[in-house]
């Protein structure tokens, strides 16, 4: 796993509960700030066995972007119900208020 997929997952393992953030958000603090659709390489490369909260990560609308399993299904419907279940609360036209739930770390938070 390259430097930058390790980097993504500690920004990952570091949204709080009931938080989220954005690919670009995460692109930006791992030192590419134009690599956001590469965060989400990052997020599938996930090795086996890791946890990693990659519910807490979604587009800069504040939506739940369209992400396929290992089994080819599609996730947004799990992402939302996981986020749901942190007390993130989901506008009638899907969208999550990024004012409220979107953390902003002001450097990396890995140690």
């Amino acid at each position: 796993m390259g430097d930058f997929f390790k980097k993504v997952h500690s920004i990952v393992c570091g949204i709080p509960f009931g938080a989220v953030m954005t690919y670009g958000q995460i692109a930006g603090i791992a030192g590419n700030p134009r690599a956001s659709r590469a965060v989400g390489y990052a997020l599938r490369a996930t090795p086996e066995g890791v946890e990693l909260p990659w519910h807490r990560v979604v587009n800069s609308k504040g939506e739940v972007s369209m992400r396929r399993s290992f089994s080819g299904d599609d996730d947004r419907i799990l992402q939302r119900v996981l986020l749901e279940s942190e007390g993130v609360v989901f506008s009638e036209s899907g969208r999550i208020d990024l004012k409220k739930y979107r953390v902003r770390f002001l450097e990396h938070p890995a140690p």
